[in-house]
C-alpha cells in the first residue's frame, strides 16, 4: 500500500481523535487564564507527545507481528471488529449521559482548576488526555494497525505516524497557536466555541463514536 492510501485509511481515526470536546474546552480555558502563554502551549505539547508515544508503541508492536501479511490479517480484522463494537458501546453510554432538557451539562471536576495549573501539570494532563483516554487510545491502536498493515518503508511509516499525530492534534494545538498569534481577534470565537462544546459535548461524542464504530466494523469485515 502506498503512503497516500495509508493516509486515506488513517483519516477516520485522526478525525475521531481531533473531535474530542473535553481537551478542546480545557485548552480554551487555559488560553483565558493569565498564564496562557505558558500553560496552553505545554498542554498542547503534552497532547502531541502522548498521541505520538502511544501510536509509535503500537506500530512497533504490530509490525513484528506481521499485521500486513496474510497470517496477520485475521487478527487485525478481529481487533478492528472489537474496536468497532467498543466505539458503539461508548456511543450508547454518551447518549444516555447527555443532559436532559433544562439540565446543566456536567464536565469533569478537574476542569475547574485548569486555568491555575502549573506548566508540568498542564503538560501531563495533555499527555494523559491524548494517550490514555479510552477513545483516543482505541483510535491510536486502529491507526497503528493501518500503518503496520501498509508495509511501508521506515521513512513512510514515520511519515504516516507524524501525519496522524498532526491531524489528530489540529483542534487542540491549532487554537493555541491561533491565540498566540492573534490573541485579540481569536478570543471571542474561542469562547463561543467553548460554550457550544460544553452544551453539546455528549451529542458530539455520540455522533463521532457512532460513525467510528460503523467504520471500524466495516473495515474489520472487509479484512476478514
Amino acid at each position: 500500500m502506498s503512503l497516500g492510501a495509508a493516509i486515506g485509511d488513517l483519516l477516520p481515526s485522526a478525525v475521531g481523535v481531533a473531535l474530542s470536546p473535553v481537551p478542546i474546552i480545557a485548552a480554551v480555558l487555559m488560553l483565558m487564564s493569565p498564564a496562557a502563554a505558558r500553560t496552553a502551549p505545554a498542554f498542547a505539547l503534552g497532547w502531541i507527545c502522548g498521541l505520538l508515544a502511544v501510536t509509535t508503541v503500537v506500530v512497533l508492536v504490530a509490525d513484528p507481528a506481521k499485521a500486513g501479511e496474510e497470517g496477520g490479517r485475521t487478527w487485525t480484522a478481529i481487533v478492528k471488529l472489537l474496536l468497532g463494537v467498543l466505539f458503539l458501546v461508548m456511543a450508547v453510554k454518551q447518549w444516555r449521559s447527555r443532559p436532559r432538557d433544562g439540565q446543566e451539562p456536567r464536565m469533569p471536576g478537574w476542569m475547574a482548576a485548569v486555568d491555575r495549573m502549573p506548566v508540568p501539570q498542564a503538560f501531563g494532563l495533555g499527555a494523559l488526555l491524548s494517550g490514555l483516554n479510552p477513545k483516543n487510545l482505541a483510535l491510536a491502536v486502529a491507526a497503528a494497525l493501518v500503518i503496520a498493515e501498509s508495509n511501508l518503508t521506515v521513512g513512510g511509516t514515520a511519515a504516516a505516524v507524524l501525519i496522524f499525530v498532526v491531524l489528530g492534534s489540529l483542534t487542540v494545538a491549532g487554537p493555541v497557536l491561533a491565540f498566540l498569534l492573534m490573541r485579540d481577534r481569536i478570543r471571542a470565537p474561542l469562547l463561543s466555541a467553548k460554550d457550544w462544546l460544553v452544551a453539546e459535548n455528549a451529542t458530539v461524542m455520540f455522533v463521532v463514536l457512532l460513525l467510528l464504530g460503523v467504520v471500524m466494523i466495516g473495515k474489520g469485515l472487509a479484512g476478514w
